[in-house]
């Protein structure tokens, strides 16, 4: 873990919020926070298999093998998805 988890999941809280106050539906915001780290993170892995090169002959679900990830590419997926959960959670259950 390092900090890099908490800055995505505070940044996915803060799109949730801000969708959550516009549309007064903190789970839409939850889906988009989440929904947005899943894509930085499926581009990295991306772009990690090509070695930045052009990802014209890649599958389109090669980004998507979640147990090829590192550790900490999990994490910065997990921890924004936790708390927006939580957070969503929190609002539409009191």
């Amino acid at each position: 873990m390092n900090s890099s988890n908490l800055y995505h999941a505070l940044y996915a809280i803060g799109f949730q919020f801000f969708l959550g106050i516009a549309t007064g539906n903190f789970w839409l915001g939850m889906a988009f926070g989440s929904a947005f780290f899943l894509g930085r993170e499926v581009a990295q892995r991306e772009y990690k298999i090509t070695n930045g090169s052009s990802v014209k002959g890649l599958k389109p679900w090669a980004g998507f093998d979640i147990l090829k990830w590192g550790w900490d590419a999990k994490l910065d997926l997990l921890f924004p998805v936790l708390g927006t959960t939580l957070v969503a959670v929190a609002v539409h259950c009191r």
